[in-house]
């Protein structure tokens, strides 16, 4: 059986889950249109995940996505988290605002979520995807025996080894290119910074599932180079943020629009984990910051989004996480629909 055939789609397109971004009306939209729509429910509980397909499954009965995070649970440092507080502090007071008076962890790991496992299992999405990692051989057996089609995004082929090892049915091949956090295991581990095309050249080569290409893949002939290279389809992230059905915000659609796009950075100031991000204030105030010096993820993800909540406050968009990958220029302002059709047009 091919991967499109286990998935149930018609088209090599995977629209990738971007928690926050990835609504569950962009996701009908491309599922509707034979690729693969996906939404985030990593940065949410069980209730917030249900709800979310649910409002999929009103506007859509194709497969669905549903993509959660593998991330060890967040490690508390009170002196850490304090100390972060005050080097943050001046800018809060831009503001007028104050910043929080402790840090908490805003959303729980997969790894350790009953209640999340529980609602996945009982909604039956026809894809489950993990990014950070994978869950237990427990959870993974659940959810395979619920009739679960398994990817996982890696960053290199220890990892993809290891997740085959898991369970998965594909892997999904990050390249440093790709915008958002990036799925590395361990984020205090050396990096080798592998690109879309090597990483996904190397699994094909090493491992015996399907891969899924993605980072900085934003039209046919992006798709067509990685189906060249071997994978069996290619998933978008940065294409779809500009959709008319994308939740991104109006500070994040001008940023992405205008010269922003051609600087991205990998930056952990926002959320404590490496992550592409458009070229902005806060990767600004985080450039040369020791990780040492940032709380855990998600952990100082709590920080960086009462920030941007104060800077919204005085109209002021360069601390939102505007994640986006290099290929940002070429991001389209277009229906989700329309957009798949157009790459199946140029991939043609």
């Amino acid at each position: 059986m091919t991967l499109l055939e286990t998935l149930g789609i018609d088209l090599p397109i995977i629209q990738a889950p971007m928690a926050g971004v990835s609504s569950p009306a962009m996701a009908a939209a491309v599922s509707n249109a034979g690729a693969l729509g996906s939404i985030g429910v990593g940065a949410t509980d069980a209730e917030g995940a249900r709800r979310m397909i649910a409002a999929f499954r009103e506007r859509s009965k194709r497969p669905l996505n549903v993509n959660v995070f593998c991330h060890k649970p967040a490690m508390v440092d009170n002196t850490l988290e304090a100390a972060w507080l005050e080097h943050l502090s001046p800018h809060f007071e831009r503001f007028g605002a104050k910043p929080p008076l402790r840090l908490k962890e805003i959303y729980r790991s997969f790894v350790e979520d009953d209640a999340l496992l529980a609602a996945v299992l009982a909604d039956k999405p026809r894809v489950v995807s993990f990014h950070f990692g994978v869950p237990s051989a427990e959870r993974i057996r659940a959810l395979r025996e619920a009739g679960l089609v398994l990817l996982a995004s890696v960053t290199n082929v220890a990892e993809g080894r290891a997740v085959v090892k898991a369970g998965v049915h594909a892997v999904v091949a990050q390249g440093f290119e790709a915008g958002g956090h990036r799925g590395v295991f361990d984020p205090d581990a050396e990096d080798d910074c592998l690109g879309t095309m090597a990483l996904t050249r190397l699994l094909v080569r090493q491992l015996d599932v399907p891969i899924i290409a993605a980072g900085g893949i934003m039209d046919g002939a992006g798709i067509a180079a990685a189906l060249r290279l071997g994978a069996s389809a290619a998933q978008l992230g940065t294409a779809f943020i500009a959709c008319t059905e994308s939740d991104a915000d109006a500070g994040y659609r001008e940023a992405l629009a205008g010269d922003a796009a051609n600087h991205t950075v990998m930056t952990r100031a926002i959320s404590g984990r490496p992550a592409r991000c458009l070229r902005n204030r806060f990767t600004a105030l985080g450039a040369g910051i020791s990780p040492r010096l940032i709380p855990s993820y998600p952990i100082a993800y709590d920080a960086g989004k009462a920030l941007n909540t104060a800077a919204k406050a005085a109209h002021e968009a360069g601390y939102g996480a505007q994640w986006a990958g290099q290929g940002a220029p070429l991001a389209r302002e277009l229906p989700a629909a329309e957009l798949v059709a157009a790459l199946m047009e140029e991939l043609r």
